[in-house]
């Protein structure tokens, strides 16, 4: 699978483009697809006019990543973006055009009622409906509606209550330079760079913009692609979302309150026959999901499954999971997987 052609790999029949190829996710994107094997016939790496001309690894491999614009998607049959919402915003429309299914990891299109908002394990028959869009979930929602699934899909739901803990590579190559660097500079002043407040050392409980009612844009994600993933647009939610010093992987403690009685027991075997969920559950020998143990893995873990006495069918559980894996390169892959096995995919 290294064979290099032209500065695009050869390896089966469909085109396929990866927008915002340097990026910490765009990379993640493109280790996966070769990791999986996923039949491309061509893999076309676009980024910024500023990265042009500079390479991307691929399977063995290296890409020459070009610069994204309205003429990229030239005979592309799927183009997957991880460019942020202005450049999806400016250039799906131009990919659809040109015939691409395009998968985007943005937040430019997942609340529009046209566009399907899938997390295959999830919701993968909302792809059926996609005319040229499908949305990429938000990390953070990504793990939490895979865990709960299951349990809506027995017992019903009837509150939910989360508060995040998420790293800093959530917000980028920088957060994650930034924090290496705050805990090297200790206990010398630092500055707060790019975030609101320093990050190493503090948790901030704020991600993303603050909107009119105090909440912040993160955290109205959360609810509403919930709400849409699951199919329960009444369904209660509240979030709090925290940044933490953690260099890579997303923790949730959530609190579900369902329709019918559901025990911890109960729930370990529905979570534990589950796709894309581990269980790790063992407080006598203190196994729990950990980021420093998820990074990396393309699971999503739970533990701490137990019962909340102070509510009627209220469980508590811990979800840990990799977010620049399933809480966005994989989950793009696999959102590509199920479009091919589906037939909803073709070869340019």
């Amino acid at each position: 699978m290294s064979d290099e052609f032209g500065g695009r790999l050869i390896l089966g029949e469909l085109r396929v483009a990866v927008a915002g190829a340097t990026g910490s996710v765009g990379r993640e994107i493109l280790s996966i697809l070769a990791e999986r094997c996923f039949p491309t016939g061509e893999v076309i790496a676009l980024a910024s006019g500023r990265s042009a001309g500079t390479s991307v690894s691929y399977a063995g491999g290296l890409i020459e990543v070009s610069r994204l614009g309205q003429e990229s998607f030239k005979n592309v049959g799927l183009a997957l973006f991880s460019a942020g919402a202005p450049r999806s915003l400016e250039f799906v429309p131009s990919a659809v055009k040109a015939g691409a299914v395009v998968v985007d990891n943005s937040s430019a299109y997942r609340m529009d009622p046209k566009v399907p908002l899938v997390v295959p394990e999830v919701n993968a028959e909302a792809l059926s409906a996609h005319k040229g869009i499908i949305a990429n979930p938000n990390c953070s929602t990504i793990q939490m509606v895979t865990a709960l699934k299951p349990i809506r899909d027995k017992v019903g739901l009837r509150r939910i209550v989360v508060s995040t803990y998420q790293a800093v590579s959530g917000a980028g190559q920088s957060a994650v330079e930034e924090l290496r660097a705050q805990v090297e500079a200790y206990p010398e002043p630092f500055d707060a760079g790019g975030m609101t407040h320093p990050i190493a050392f503090n948790c901030i409980p704020q991600i993303d913009v603050f909107l009119e009612n105090s909440e912040t844009k993160e955290e109205r994600k959360m609810v509403d692609e919930t709400r849409k993933i699951l199919g329960v647009p009444g369904l209660p939610i509240s979030a709090t979302c925290v940044r933490v010093p953690v260099y890579n992987a997303h923790s949730e403690s959530v609190n579900v309150q369902t329709e019918q009685p559901l025990s911890p027991e109960e729930a370990r075997a529905l979570l534990s026959a589950a796709p894309g969920i581990e269980v790790v559950d063992d407080p006598s020998v203190l196994a729990y999901p950990m980021a420093f143990t998820a990074s990396g893995r393309d699971s999503v873990y739970v533990g701490r499954i137990r019962r909340d006495p102070s509510a009627e069918n209220a469980l508590n559980l811990w979800i840990v999971a990799d977010n620049l894996r399933k809480g966005a390169a994989l989950n793009t892959v696999q959102i590509a997987e199920a479009l091919l096995e589906k037939d909803l995919l073709k070869a340019a």
